[in-house]
């Protein structure tokens, strides 16, 4: 863990230098993935430690940020703060790579909701309207009102138990700490009806805020249900199933209002509101197919929704609007960026061969191996996922283009090699399957 530190305090005196910056970001990614991965806990410091759903998320992070720092260039050029930038997405992956390292379920939740200050402070600073100040307060009462009653109940597992380490809490549950104990994760999700402050979020952050928010911080719901559910495991299997009913109705619900957005970056949001109803249900059922799916599909959703929205940012950078109704015929203006468009949206839906793909097989194997009824659910959500990727795709390439675009170029080629980074690891992991399957 005091590499982890040293690496973020070293990169402090580059902010000056943003390729440097980059280029050591890469390196040390490059380092962690070769690291020794276990399926069992081995320490990295007192208090902290990795398996491999750990190595996954940490590693889904490095990649995700260094990510961020490369679609965020524009920032440099336009000495848009960006030393201020670099040091606040240095403090973020620092906050998630201790949150998803932590063997003590104190530290968890604190650095669980530390992350939330530099998403803050990305909304906040480098949004692009006025309507981010309420976004981020959305973003931040909704997850303060949820996660209150959960620091309450550790402070309660401390002081009938006498420590906080997942694997040695033992204690009566009741439903009032079953409830303390997944409330915090489910808005984090989010879980339909708590879902009202994602789009926000989305719409009103930069590219780097969408890109976080997409492809690591929806995962920390998932990943602190995996955790918490070592000890609560008797009293989620009575309970889970008003969860799972709720989510797969949810499911369907949103993968419906998706079709009805006129905002890129909206219609993007909702769909991944639809994909972590899905992850939910996963969970829920409390079976080794469940649990594999259930990560899969959220390494496969981070990768493929935040190449989503480097798409929609690309757009936005050209028209100067995310409007539907105006980013119409971009496959005359931006050919090449049209074959992205399309690799994305199929990869949206979930075809091969994507991680997503992956997942959503063991999701819907585990979820109609727990109640067959489910299956007429699971069948309308994926059309309807089927549906809004397409109409994604299509309005955005075909139509007739509008009139005020100046001819320009189509795409930079840091764009393009953004892209291939997204879509790389998201069509290539396919081939590693163990990676879901043993941690369990």
């Amino acid at each position: 863990m005091m590499k982890v530190l040293f690496f973020v305090l070293f990169l402090i005196p580059l902010f000056n230098y943003w390729w440097l910056f980059f280029i050591c970001l890469l390196s040390f990614s490059l380092y962690f993935l070769s690291l020794p991965v276990f399926l069992f806990f081995s320490h990295i410091s007192y208090g902290f430690g990795m398996d491999l759903l750990s190595y996954s998320m940490i590693f889904l992070s490095l990649w995700i940020i260094f990510l961020v720092i490369m679609a965020s260039s524009n920032i440099k050029f336009s000495l848009n703060y960006f030393k201020e930038f670099l040091l606040v997405n240095s403090f973020l992956l620092f906050f998630l790579i201790l949150t998803f390292s932590s063997l003590n379920l104190f530290y968890f939740y604190l650095f669980f909701e530390s992350s939330m200050i530099p998403v803050l402070l990305l909304i906040f600073g480098w949004g692009y309207q006025p309507e981010r100040l309420l976004s981020g307060f959305y973003l931040l009462f909704y997850t303060l009102s949820a996660s209150l009653p959960m620091l309450l109940c550790i402070f309660y597992i401390f002081f009938v138990c006498g420590t906080l380490i997942f694997s040695l809490i033992v204690l009566d549950l009741n439903f009032v700490i079953y409830l303390c104990m997944i409330l915090a994760f489910l808005v984090k999700m989010p879980m339909i009806f708590f879902h009202f402050w994602l789009p926000k979020a989305h719409v009103e952050s930069p590219v780097s805020g969408s890109m976080i928010l997409a492809g690591v911080l929806l995962k920390l719901g998932g990943y602190g249900l995996f955790r918490v559910f070592i000890f609560i495991w008797d009293y989620a299997v009575m309970f889970n199933w008003v969860w799972l009913v709720l989510s797969l109705y949810g499911s369907v619900l949103i993968s419906i209002m998706c079709l009805f957005q006129v905002d890129i970056k909206s219609l993007i949001a909702y769909s991944s509101v639809s994909h972590m109803g899905l992850v939910i249900c996963g969970i829920m059922t409390c079976t080794v197919y469940g649990f594999c799916g259930s990560l899969a599909l959220m390494i496969g959703h981070g990768l493929c929704s935040s190449g989503l929205f480097v798409l929609a940012n690309i757009i936005y950078n050209n028209s100067y609007s995310r409007s539907l109704f105006i980013n119409s015929g971009l496959i005359v203006y931006m050919p090449s960026m049209s074959m992205f468009w399309f690799f994305f949206s199929v990869n949206n839906m979930a075809s091969p061969m994507s991680v997503n793909l992956l997942g959503e097989l063991l999701l819907i194997n585990s979820i109609i191996g727990w109640g067959w009824v489910c299956f007429l659910f699971i069948f309308i959500s994926s059309f309807f996922s089927c549906c809004y990727s397409i109409y994604l795709y299509s309005i955005t390439q075909h139509g007739s283009l509008y009139s005020g675009f100046l001819v320009g170029n189509s795409g930079f080629l840091c764009d393009y090699l953004l892209l291939i980074y997204h879509l790389f690891p998201l069509n290539v992991l396919f081939l590693k399957i163990d990676i879901f399957i043993l941690w369990v």
